[in-house]
């Protein structure tokens, strides 16, 4: 079970960096995602895997001989949730920034910066096409 668990880890952690190495951005938020399933995967091994015994300490003995070590697993579900937020915020702003750009590029993205030496960045929409606000028929 082991070897599963090894070979499972260093398969995410080897997908999630050849998206992380994209010129895609959406890729790469993928990329991340990826990489932070792998290293959940390795801290959830990191307790024992084979073990069925429960977590509990019988009543007489001082710890735990072959339970499996239940902070590992708690500490995976923990970031399961704050993983699966982050990728939904980040997830947000790229399809953002690939609506606004208009490309997905990195690359191409380097245009939006402002040139070096500018103290101050040049507006990134034209005023005549930035849309109205409030919107219409809402006052």
């Amino acid at each position: 079970m082991i070897w599963a668990v090894a070979a499972a880890l260093w398969v995410s952690l080897a997908s999630g960096v050849y998206l992380c190495l994209s010129r895609d951005v959406f890729r790469v938020a993928l990329g991340l995602a990826v990489v932070g399933a792998g290293v959940n995967l390795a801290l959830l091994a990191s307790g024992r895997l084979g073990s069925v015994q429960p977590a509990v300490v019988p009543k007489g003995q001082p710890f735990l001989e072959l339970a499996s070590n239940p902070l590992p697993q708690a500490l995976v579900l923990t970031a399961i949730v704050i993983g699966f937020a982050l990728v939904c915020f980040s997830l947000a702003l790229v399809l953002g920034l690939i609506r606004d750009a208009g490309t997905d590029d990195a690359l191409e993205l380097r245009a939006a910066e402002p040139v070096p030496g500018n103290d101050i960045k040049p507006p990134a929409t034209d005023p005549a096409h930035e849309p109205e606000w409030p919107p219409e028929g809402r006052a």
